[in-house]
């Protein structure tokens, strides 16, 4: 009967190792506290000789005939073992995919644009998918999407190869490309051209600019100032009040 559960006796945190009662082979490869080794004694002479030297007896190669085990400190093993996984991971690199989707009519500013970024991807150490589709009628003549595809793979050579030839899959165009190993692979073109420091901008001083007054020429009339509170065209300016 299958256990729905992991056993209490399995450690979440790592593979299980066995450590002294637990050690179910009768005889054991023995490696001493200074890493010589004692050959190949009983169980109960390795557990024996463990408690004498106050440190555990740990198996450390399960599938060896017969087992190997060491006489060291268990709670010491579980730390070195740890830092040494931490340091195999740091020299792992997941290799991570980038998609570039093409079409047969693309417009070559398009490709341009498509192929800088590739480019980009190729410097950083990503693989490139490039995937050209066709639509409708223009499975006729896929040698145009081939063409672009050409065209694509020349222009990106300096920086990644196709880890295969370009073939058509259904009604696309299915390719993969790998980055160049970097001394071998050309400079990014930022790199290549020396962008000049942008200057600080100036400081200019602020002008209020007005209106200017329109020229007035010759026999215009010039208007008057509106005198306060009254009208612009008052019919009686002009009459006199005899008193």
């Amino acid at each position: 009967m299958s256990r729905p559960f992991p056993s209490r006796s399995s450690s979440s945190s790592g593979p299980f190792v066995r450590v002294n009662g637990k050690i179910r082979s009768r005889e054991v490869r023995v490696i001493g506290v200074d890493g010589k080794q004692l050959g190949v004694l009983t169980l109960g002479e390795a557990l024996t000789m463990a408690r004498s030297n106050g440190v555990d007896l740990v198996e450390v190669a399960p599938n060896a005939t017969p087992p190997v085990c060491r006489l060291v400190d268990y709670g010491k093993y579980r730390y070195e073992q740890a830092k040494r996984d931490k340091e195999s991971k740091k020299h792992q690199h997941a290799t991570k995919v980038k998609e570039v989707q093409l079409s047969p009519k693309i417009d070559p500013h398009d490709l341009g644009v498509k192929i800088g970024h590739a480019i980009d991807f190729l410097c950083e150490d990503m693989k490139v998918k490039v995937t050209l589709k066709f639509r409708g009628r223009e499975m006729a003549h896929t040698e145009f999407g081939f063409q672009v595809v050409e065209k694509f793979l020349t222009d990106i050579s300096a920086y990644g190869h196709p880890d295969f030839e370009p073939k058509l899959n259904g009604r696309a165009i299915n390719l993969m490309i790998s980055p160049l190993p970097r001394n071998k692979r050309a400079k990014h073109p930022s790199q290549l051209d020396g962008a000049a420091p942008v200057p600080a901008p100036s400081v200019r001083p602020q002008i209020n600019h007005q209106p200017a007054a329109a020229p007035v020429e010759r026999g215009a009339k010039t208007e008057e100032p509106r005198p306060a509170g009254g009208f612009a065209n008052n019919p009686f300016a002009e009459l006199e009040v005899k008193r």
